[in-house]
């Protein structure tokens, strides 16, 4: 394509260059053959640029045409078949926020409950469930009450709010794919652009917009300049308004501020792992992009506490082996792309920063394959110095691809021991672990006596406060503070529950260190977490598993969602084949040992031909059709070959359990039934 935009430019510079040589000519009036010599060369080199240029409009535009057109038919059927739909539909809805019909409640609970079974059963994680409404204090030690937020710009004249950095990214993309004229370096810039936009402060993306001459996209008015917008909906705790808190924007906090317990529940034994599925809450500026980007949403957390000295995992070896497309940082800051590396040579080299971050890796790779997304449209994207937090060790996003490019799904960063710390700090409650000490090692630890008479005379009502701050100290803090307390005899000390100053003198605390035997370390552990957007993974596994084939007539193309049965939202229908009591009392039968052994299923005597009651189960990717035509046999139809196997009346139940839960593949069904010939009925 670069070519194809340098090979244009240098075509319209020749054009620009001719078209004056004509008007030259005309204006000295040269000679008639000679005019027209020179137009005959102007057309022809029009010609040359008008077909680079339909060459370059071909491979702009296909794609984005194509991936635009597969992505309507996709939320067509999605909509119309009632997986979700845009919530509060008949008052006009709402951005940002979806209802899950019937099938997308089914694909979403089949998701969910093979994440408890590959996470939290196979790796004895305890399950926790926390409430929505957090208080204040909670996300303001997080770091979320600050730093929270989004840049926004208003259009000055109607007040209409858009985030920045969708207008420049939508500005980018729509110069790369739409326009013709820019130059190769134009489109070079525009690309550095997009790949640097998350390091760019506010005042560089306000430049940016104003550079661009970027407006409000209904109006075309101009913008304001970008400020911070915080994501988290506010609200109250009780009738007085005087506890305030907020609709949790992720479900980590509940896992952290309960580690003491947790901890205590697990035996004191390190290494562990809590677990939380549920709601959180972000107020998107303007949502966009479907069920990718909405205000409320599923999440699927893990927090695994680990001794910081020591990262490795029993189990990594399980994991050794798998070789996907992985994504370092150093082939992202080089231009290169995403290529297959072994992950148990990834760790080894230290570009997974540890085991346990590593076979993390390893897990979410198989669930998510498990799950039917494409190997091959799956990476694991290593984030760049500057989109870690200053605390992360290390972070690695799984990101899948679908037709708006790109999407991260599943975060699994190394949070070293920031979270607790913090809640540590805020709370006065030390969430800390233990290890006892082959032998007792002499330390030398930090004391400090705060003088409770002194600091109450002082305080007063806030010596509470004070003194649980003093007593937080870090020990850095601590020794500084003596230091300045023994050279001025005061120090302003910032106190964060009452949120100031306050001057501390010296015969209001002591500080010293001294030495004593331990038998047991004490240490904050560090905290390993992948984090996974439910929605978004089902978003992603429907555009994975969707697509189309032609009916048995040929004139018309029939949608099908190729689930595996571990996610389908109903596993088996049963057909009679006509309207028959006889085969509808069987029928029943069938569908009572469905139900004894837990299949979802669906009865449908409706009248229609069985190939478009196939045609419809296939729309909804139901796996497995067993057709009743006999009260002593019944055929099984496979999905996504359309063949078709006759089976006893009493095995359907159990051969269409052995499929749906794995015991089982198609292809031992296949050799162990005979065929049926589907010609006669199939679409």
């Amino acid at each position: 394509m670069e070519t194809l935009r340098e090979s244009l430019s240098e075509k319209s510079s020749s054009v620009e260059a001719q078209g004056n040589v004509v008007r030259a000519l005309k204006a000295s009036r040269a000679a008639k053959p000679e005019i027209d010599a020179a137009i005959e060369l102007l057309n022809k080199l029009k010609l040359e640029k008008s077909a680079v240029e339909k060459q370059l409009q071909a491979s702009i535009g296909n794609g984005s045409h194509n991936r635009e057109a597969f992505r309507q038919n996709v939320v067509n059927t999605l909509e119309r078949r009632l997986f979700y739909i845009p919530s509060f539909k008949i008052y006009g809805g709402v951005a940002g926020l979806f209802d899950y019909g019937p099938p997308g409640c089914a694909v979403k609970s089949n998701v969910l409950s093979f994440w408890r079974q590959h996470f939290i059963l196979e790796e004895n994680m305890l399950e926790v469930d926390c409430p929505c409404v957090t208080p204040e204090i909670v996300l303001k030690a997080s770091g979320h009450v600050d730093k929270f937020t989004d840049l926004m710009v208003k259009d000055e004249k109607k007040g209409t709010c858009y985030r920045a950095d969708h207008l420049l990214k939508d500005y980018c993309n729509e110069k790369l794919e739409k326009d013709l004229t820019i130059s190769a370096e134009k489109a070079a810039e525009l690309k550095d652009v997009l790949a640097v936009m998350e390091d760019f402060s506010t005042e560089q993306l306000g430049a940016k917009i104003k550079e661009y001459g970027i407006t409000a996209p209904d109006t075309k008015n101009p913008l304001s300049d970008p400020y911070p917008f915080n994501l988290m909906f506010q609200t109250s705790i009780g009738p007085s308004g005087s506890s305030p808190g907020y609709m949790r924007p992720e479900t980590a906090q509940g896992i952290f501020v309960n580690f003491k317990d947790l901890y205590y529940y697990n035996g004191r034994k390190l290494p562990f792992a809590a677990a939380q599925i549920g709601q959180a809450f972000r107020n998107e500026i303007s949502p966009r992009q479907g069920l990718l980007r909405v205000r409320e949403f599923t999440l699927a957390e893990i927090e695994h506490f680990v001794d910081p000295e020591n990262k490795s995992h029993p189990k990594f070896s399980e994991v050794a082996k798998l070789e996907f497309l992985m994504f370092p940082r150093e082939e992202q800051m080089s231009g290169q792309s995403a290529k297959k590396f072994c992950l148990g040579e990834a760790v080894a080299k230290g570009t997974v920063n540890n085991e346990t971050l590593g076979y993390f890796i390893g897990r979410v790779y198989l669930f998510l394959v498990r799950l039917g997304i494409d190997k091959e449209r799956l990476r694991f994207r290593q984030h760049l110095a500057n989109e870690m937090a200053h605390y992360a060790a290390d972070c690695w996003d799984a990101e899948i691809e679908s037709s708006y490019g790109w999407i991260e799904c599943v975060g699994i960063a190394d949070r070293s021991a920031f979270d607790l710390c913090a809640h540590s700090e805020k709370s006065g409650v030390p969430l800390v672990a233990e290890e006892k000490l082959a032998e007792p090692k002499e330390v030398e630890i930090l004391v400090i006596t705060p003088v409770k008479k002194e600091l109450g005379l002082a305080f007063k009502g806030n010596q509470k406060n004070v003194v649980e701050s003093l007593e937080a100290m870090n020990e850095e803090e601590a020794m500084q503070m003596k230091a300045t307390m023994e050279s001025k005899g005061e120090v302003e000390f910032y106190v964060c529950t009452l949120e100031k100053n306050v001057s501390i003198k010296k015969n209001m605390v002591s500080i010293s260190k001294k030495k004593k035997k331990e038998n047991q370390r004490v240490f904050t552990p560090s905290v390993i977490e992948p984090s996974f957007g439910i929605g978004r993974i089902i978003y992603c596994l429907y555009e994975h598993c969707f697509g189309t084939r032609p009916s048995k007539a040929g004139y018309e193309q029939l949608n099908v969602f190729r689930f595996p049965p571990l996610v389908a939202p109903i596993k088996c229908t049963v057909f009679p084949l006509v309207q028959n009591q006889q085969f509808e009392e069987a029928a029943k039968v069938i569908s009572k040992e469905l139900a004894s052994v837990g299949i979802s299923h669906k009865i449908d005597i409706t009248g229609t031909s069985i190939g478009k009651r196939y045609a419809r189960t296939d729309e909804l990717g139901v796996p497995l059709a067993i057709t009743v035509d006999s009260d002593t046999s019944v055929t099984i139809r496979e999905r996504d070959s359309k063949d078709q196997v006759r089976v006893s009346l009493k095995e359907a139940a159990s051969v269409v359990s052995s499929v749906t839960e794995g015991k089982m593949t198609w292809q031992d069904v296949w050799a162990s039934f005979p065929h049926h010939s589907s010609a006669a009925v199939d679409e």
